[in-house]
């Protein structure tokens, strides 16, 4: 089983992206979107990654027309019967995943492995869609693909060993991060970020802070590059309560039930920075929020970080993940300056189990306290 053309399905930021990945890596790609301006839209996406790499000195012109050059595009299914491999990155919507891989299953040649993108749709399911249940996998990208070093690989119960091994092997020849893990709600990023960002609103829902406050307390006291709003706005809102759905569906917890904030957000157009406005307003340029109240953000992140902590010693208790894919994932896939498993190490794990226990006890929330040893 060998690659040699790759074919990718929805040509959006994050479809462009996984485009030029593999094109970047000697691949011939055929992308294929649903209509003209959106394959039209493929092709900008791509001209301007490209040209930001050349800009910068990342890439000489000669080697981004290389690129451009093994790149092909299209409307019709049928361009992609011949390859070997084909990713799926249509938005997080199952039943247009499940459409596209009866489609693909139809189309592709019967040796070809189709891959999804979901960032938390159960793969089970679209690998049902198909005749080929086997060959087919999970390969989460993270955004933007051809910086972000982190590939969650997910295989299912019907997934041929041999075909997961391959699509590792590949993986590590794009000089990706991978975790294989198995088909779970959220995966390891998802489910451990969007906890924690449910878990902020949840605070700001109680009128325990403002956004301001959790937003500072996040960026100077743990250092991360967003506060929980902010991040939460740039990937969207909306996005966001899908994904916490499906987490819920699972695990009937009520802390990775939608939290009220983010509904009634979005329930009023506001979904972040691609509507104008969500915990924020964007028709203007905003500074990094700050706050001088430090007792508050003191206590706020101490709150954020031990169910944080907590929800990943949890995660590698269960044999899902390993530390270092936990870490990897956190720090690659969202940008995190240190892994959750460094922070426990640098604290002492004592202390975090304190501090869970004391959340626990404080919130009345059982989910907090810490895993029986």
């Amino acid at each position: 089983m060998s690659f040699s053309q790759i074919g990718v399905v929805g040509l959006g930021i994050m479809g462009a992206g996984i485009v030029e990945v593999f094109a970047r890596a000697g691949y011939q790609v055929v992308g294929v979107a649903e209509s003209g301006p959106a394959v039209d839209a493929g092709k900008s996406n791509l001209a301007k990654s490209l040209a930001r790499a050349v800009s910068k000195g990342k890439l000489s012109q000669e080697q981004s027309d290389e690129i451009t050059a093994r790149v092909s595009f299209g409307e019709d299914f049928e361009l992609l019967a011949d390859c070997d491999l084909v990713i799926e990155a249509a938005p997080e919507i199952l039943s247009l995943k499940v459409e596209i891989f009866s489609k693909l299953d139809a189309a592709v040649k019967p040796s070809g492995i189709l891959a999804t993108n979901t960032s938390s749709l159960s793969v089970t399911e679209i690998a049902n869609a198909t005749t080929r249940p086997e060959k087919v996998i999970g390969m989460h990208f993270f955004n933007p693909a051809p910086v972000q070093k982190f590939v969650e690989v997910i295989s299912t119960s019907h997934s041929d060993v041999q075909v997961v091994g391959k699509i590792v092997e590949l993986g590590n020849s794009l000089g990706k991060h991978l975790a294989q893990i198995s088909d779970q709600p959220g995966f390891i990023v998802n489910k451990l970020l969007l906890r924690y960002l449910n878990h902020a609103v949840q605070i700001l829902d109680a009128g325990q802070a403002t956004k301001e406050q959790m937003d500072a307390a996040m960026r100077e006291l743990s250092g991360y590059p967003m506060g929980p709003c902010e991040l939460l706005d740039l990937i969207g809102i909306d996005t966001c309560v899908e994904i916490l759905k499906t987490i819920h569906a699972d695990t009937k917890l009520e802390i990775d039930e939608p939290a009220a904030g983010m509904v009634s957000l979005v329930s009023a157009g506001a979904k972040g920075r691609k509507s104008g406005s969500g915990f924020y307003d964007y028709s203007e340029r905003l500074d990094a929020p700050t706050d001088p109240n430090e007792a508050i953000k003191n206590q706020v992140h101490n709150d954020l970080l031990m169910a944080y902590l907590g929800d990943c010693i949890a995660m590698e208790a269960t044999g899902y993940a390993s530390k270092t894919d936990i870490d990897s994932g956190m720090k690659l896939g969202c940008g995190l300056p240190t892994g959750p498993f460094e922070v426990i190490e640098s604290i002492g794990i004592e202390k975090v189990r304190a501090g869970q226990a004391e959340l626990a006890q404080r919130t009345g929330i059982a989910a907090y306290q810490p895993l029986p040893f």
